[in-house]
């Protein structure tokens, strides 16, 4: 099919910004399914060829079309603007029906209190002791890996990320094969639910796989809302240990009202996807970048070793994690885990100078954002140097969290355990991929490998003491 000619329209008076970009249409598409089935599987390398055909491009999810934002004014502007676009439509109330009401899948009106209500949890005076629970799961995983054995380091980061999850919203109400169940159902859940917004017809088969994702989530929910219930239902003067779902039932909004046993569970899924698959994707992925770079893996190395010494990361290290910390950050660039996310127009709208009425689907892709030649030089390249003196434009072409009202609540601590499990990691163990291994995405709510099997040995020796390598 012929690649059509992106057009950039008259944009209206009070639209001058619009004037400068273009909107495009992908070719492609299937007749009924239209680029769904890519979206499925081969989701990056239709993300990739997007900002060819223009700024504002039109895709087709089934007989519906959507419209990709490939540029970062547009992207901001619809992120900011929550009233103009907010999170609605069928896609929504599919992904709500199984995860809930919470941060990640709220609509204005909701979001707004429920933000207002959880950020003092976030507080980064609190950050410290959720990190001391990083650092006790991180040493117990990195302990039991047995030398000279092969792991799926996709599944092993995703366990320990999940476990620091559930251990920093339940501290010690949650028994170890309780969490592992836990897990296990929240596994199947986000297997699902990519497929479930995407195609309408993806949940209503009788399929062995429906039935698997049904069962998950109704454990899910009843779980959740039994240590909820468990909470509530302890002594008003007892003394509460200090995590997350502690500090959200405690939680007031400027009426003086709290979260109720619903919005409680609502967040409890949103606070597992963002503290658990996302964290443990970003490790995953960097890892394989690190893989492929062995001079920076080595600079990475060296750093841990002059940092940790024979420690496990922890809060003295994080400041002395340079670039570790850079690592992360690029990996997020490269490999955002939110890497698709609609919203709804709940009017008529102009972007890049095409009318779009309401109910319009717009979607951001931070991965479509962050390869973008104008923005990063060589955009496909892995390059932690380049965020030790950030350009303007990747400031604001750089949202692997999202902006506006909608930022992941969670950054903070995302970034930090991020940072620490791969500072432990490189100190502790060389992680070798299996031969012949393809690395490749999932199609999921966040953007994982579908798996990385690597072979383990262990660190010992001079190689631990190295002085810091400076990256290039």
């Amino acid at each position: 099919m012929a690649r059509p000619t992106p057009t950039a329209d008259p944009a209206p008076a009070g639209d001058a910004p619009a004037t400068a970009l273009r909107f495009g249409r992908a070719p492609g598409a299937w007749p009924f399914l239209g680029h769904a089935v890519a979206l499925l599987r081969r989701p990056l390398p239709l993300l990739d060829s997007l900002p060819a055909h223009g700024d504002l491009v039109e895709i087709r999810l089934g007989p519906r079309p959507a419209f990709v934002l490939c540029h970062p004014d547009l992207a901001r502007r619809v992120l900011t603007d929550f009233r103009g676009f907010d999170r609605a439509g069928l896609g929504y109330e599919r992904v709500r029906a199984a995860m809930g009401n919470g941060l990640a899948t709220a609509a204005h009106q909701d979001h707004r209190r429920q933000r207002l209500v959880m950020q003092p949890a976030f507080r980064h005076e609190y950050l410290r002791g959720y990190v001391a629970v990083m650092q006790q799961e991180i040493t117990a995983t990195l302990g039991h890996w047995p030398d000279g054995g092969v792991i799926d380091l996709v599944e092993e980061m995703f366990t320990l990320t999940t476990t620091v999850a559930l251990r920093t919203l339940f501290s010690s109400h949650l028994d170890p094969d309780q969490a592992e169940r836990l897990r296990r159902a929240f596994d199947v859940f986000l297997r699902g639910i990519y497929a479930r917004a995407a195609l309408r017809l993806a949940g209503r088969l009788p399929t062995p796989g429906n039935r698997r994702y049904q069962r998950a989530v109704a454990y899910w929910r009843s779980q959740v809302a039994e240590l909820i219930d468990g909470y509530q239902q302890a002594n008003a003067g007892e003394e509460r240990p200090g995590d997350l779902m502690s500090r959200l039932l405690a939680a007031r909004d400027e009426q003086g009202e709290g979260l109720s046993a619903t919005e409680l569970a609502d967040q409890v899924a949103v606070l597992m996807l963002a503290g658990g698959e996302t964290t443990s994707s970003a490790v995953a992925w960097s890892w394989h970048l690190l893989a492929g770079h062995p001079d920076v893996l080595a600079a990475v190395r060296a750093e841990a070793d002059a940092v940790l010494g024979q420690d496990v990361a922890g809060w003295d290290h994080l400041p002395r994690l340079d670039l570790t910390s850079r690592v992360v950050r690029e990996t997020l660039r490269l490999y955002p885990p939110g890497w698709i996310i609609p919203r709804v127009c709940t009017g008529p709208v102009t972007l890049a100078g095409r009318s779009l009425p309401a109910g319009s689907i717009v979607v951001f892709s931070p991965y479509v954002l962050h390869r973008r030649p104008d923005l990063y030089p060589d955009p496909h390249r892995f390059d932690p140097a380049r965020w030790l003196t950030p350009a303007p434009e990747h400031r604001t072409g750089y949202l692997p969290f999202g902006a506006g009202a909608t930022r992941c609540i969670g950054e903070e601590f995302g970034l930090a355990e991020a940072t620490l499990i791969l500072a432990s990691l490189a100190a502790r163990w060389t992680l070798t991929p299996e031969p012949g291994t393809t690395v490749s995405p999932a199609a999921r709510a966040v953007l994982v490998p579908r798996a990385l099997p690597v072979r383990l040995a262990a660190r010992t020796g001079s190689g631990r003491n190295t002085p810091p390598v400076r990256d290039n």
